[in-house]
């Protein structure tokens, strides 16, 4: 109000000099602001560049577009082992062993890259199991008769699962593995020994599982990602379970479906985070469903 007042009374050039230094002053605010956005700016992109530059690499090779390949950070994969313990009641060493059984399973991985090479996915794609190593684990230690997979897409879900059941087989616990997908061409990686031990049924996920009919006892969700979609699929399976069946939800990180149904349902659950290993993708994550201990 003052400087206002000033301004009708005031002489002109004093006038001129008074705007001068409000002009000055507000410039000087405005470049502290700036300034601050910039430090902010500068401590964010501390946490971002990595990623950035590692994104920039990735977009230059002949890479997958969808279900990235990546391994876990060495913590979070101690984090993972921790997490089946508590699921499972089984010790860490053992966890561990096959978590590494499936990470230095030399031709397993063999099997994948080159048939992803063969099949046109990508020349530069390097496949690491990610999360699929806790699915892994689960397959070892529960020694499942059947294990149904909801969405195949290229098949190393499956082949990393149909691995894990020729073990058990080795040691006298036979299963088999049951993929479901709509698109026709899915699962091409699912061949050779490993079909031995699974096979890929075609059309719609929900249709499917409603016509099956043995008891499951380890079911994966990672088909159609729509929280409405997944829903159905646990009510649909929800009276095929075993006693002691698991769910394992590759959706878990976007809705609380999985762990919604294991509220429904009696059951506990649990959520694993991942944080891949020098990946720009900040990690999906692994919902686990299992009856009350």
């Amino acid at each position: 109000m003052i400087i206002e007042l000033a301004r009708r009374v005031l002489p002109l050039p004093i006038k001129n000099a008074i705007r001068a230094a409000q002009s000055s002053r507000n410039g000087f605010v405005r470049r502290m602001v700036r300034k601050g956005e910039r430090e902010r700016l500068e401590i964010a992109m501390q946490y971002l560049n990595k990623s950035v530059n590692l994104a920039k690499a990735w977009a230059k090779l002949d890479k997958e577009t969808s279900n990235f390949y990546y391994a876990l950070a060495d913590l979070n994969k101690d984090q993972l082992t921790q997490l089946i313990c508590v699921v499972t009641d089984k010790n860490y060493d053992e966890i561990a062993g096959y978590l590494n059984e499936i990470e230095t399973d030399a031709a397993l991985k063999n099997h994948i890259e080159n048939t992803l090479k063969t099949s046109g996915y990508g020349e530069d794609i390097k496949v690491e199991f990610a999360r699929r190593i806790g699915w892994y684990a689960f397959v070892r230690i529960l020694k499942p008769k059947v294990v149904i997979e909801t969405g195949v897409d290229h098949g190393v879900g499956a082949c990393v699962i149909t691995s894990a059941l020729r073990r058990n087989a080795a040691e006298g616990f036979t299963g088999r593995y049951f993929g479901t997908d709509f698109n026709p061409s899915a699962g091409r990686l699912l061949t050779g020994p490993y079909a031995e031990f699974g096979e890929i049924v075609y059309g719609d996920s929900i249709e499917t599982l409603s016509r099956f009919q043995q008891p499951i006892d380890l079911f994966i969700n990672d088909s159609d990602h729509s929280a409405e979609y997944e829903y159905r699929e646990y009510q649909t399976i929800k009276d095929k379970l075993t006693i002691g069946a698991v769910i394992l939800g590759d959706n878990a990180h976007v809705t609380d479906k999985l762990s919604l149904f294991s509220r429904e349902s009696g059951r506990s659950f649990l959520f694993f985070a991942e944080k891949p290993r020098d990946h720009w993708y900040p990690g999906a994550g692994l919902g686990i469903s299992y009856p009350h201990r």
